[in-house]
């Protein structure tokens, strides 16, 4: 028996579906508190959906990136074992609510998010910042480098996707360390994309310019965010590069716990996701790729994205829950 039919073994795909009950179940218990303002309240209605339908699970499921350490999330912290524990040994990295501030304002693009693999096949990032970079499927690889300037990525992938650099758009969060980054990419005639939170959402957009009009994601986030981005573009054949920005001695040593030797390192999307990966994501709110949660007089829609690697299969799921007592 080969390994590929191992590893498609290890992961029935029929966690495919039952992923998207969990990200279902995550997105409807925060879409009830859009808008109200209280980012907490918004992620722990989340957290504690999402944990409930994780645990229905029939896997051995650990929490490799989750909502903290143990000592700062009472729940889907680093470490934490889910699942029924009968079933597959897996890897799990999720966001029940991954845009808080999003959410809380009623802005667009906030998700629930999750991505599962193999035992041993997500990267175990530390909670600091990444530099990123990200195109979607159909390039030949090498065409981005984080090393390279923000103007030869950009006129590369325009080469490669035979358009003008005028045609190219980038996301980029809306930070002030990120002002001499939009700089350099106007300074190429390129448009720019800038998102206020959810940089999950922003590197996924990458996978469908058509739709969303992002053709490249560029800038620092969340590690933990990134691995997660990083699950979705294996299943869908994009590429990503990462950084982890280990500047001080305790971010270095804390990073080593975790098992990173060398603080330089360039992550691509094979270093962080590998194996046999699945993922799902939610709409919260309305967002380019996904509708958000609608709630009728005595049903409730759903709209949800649901990726395999070893298929590459896309699915998008629109569902109208009318059993409202599961919610």
């Amino acid at each position: 028996m080969n390994v590929a039919h191992n590893i498609v073994a290890g992961l029935d795909r029929i966690l495919t579906m039952e992923l998207v009950r969990v990200t279902e179940r995550a997105a409807v218990a925060a879409a009830r508190l859009r808008g109200r303002g209280d980012e907490m309240a918004a992620d722990q209605v989340a957290v504690d959906a999402m944990r409930q339908e994780l645990n229905r699970l029939a896997i051995k499921g650990t929490v490799v990136i989750g909502e903290g350490e143990r000592d700062e999330a009472p729940m889907l912290y680093i470490g934490e074992e889910v699942g029924t524990g009968k079933g597959p040994a897996v890897d799990i990295a999720l966001d029940p609510l991954e845009g808080t501030t999003i959410c809380a304002k009623n802005l667009p693009n906030a998700l629930a998010v999750i991505a599962i693999a193999e035992k041993g096949s997500l990267l175990f990032a530390p909670d600091v910042y990444m530099d990123k970079i990200a195109i979607g499927p159909g390039y030949a690889d090498g065409i981005i480098d984080i090393d390279a300037t923000p103007a030869e990525n950009i006129a590369s992938l325009a080469r490669a996707k035979g358009v003008a650099v005028s045609d190219i758009t980038a996301c980029i969060l809306d930070r002030p360390r990120h002002a001499k980054l939009i700089e350099a990419v106007r300074a190429t005639g390129a448009a720019i994309r800038l998102i206020g939170d959810g940089d999950v959402a922003g590197v996924i957009h990458t996978t469908d310019p058509e739709e969303t009009g992002i053709d490249i994601y560029l800038g620092t986030g969340g590690a933990p965010e990134g691995v997660l981005a990083a699950a979705a573009l294996r299943c869908t054949g994009g590429q990503m590069e990462g950084r982890l920005i280990l500047d001080t001695p305790e971010k270095v040593e804390r990073a080593a716990k975790m098992g990173i030797s060398d603080p330089k390192r360039v992550y691509r999307t094979d270093d962080m996701a590998r194996g046999d990966v699945l993922f799902a994501a939610t709409g919260v709110t309305d967002g380019n790729m996904l509708a958000g949660v609608k709630f009728g007089h005595n049903y409730i829609t759903t709209h949800t994205i649901v990726l395999r690697s070893s298929s590459r299969t896309v699915r998008e799921i629109k569902a109208r829950h009318q059993d409202l007592e599961k919610f």
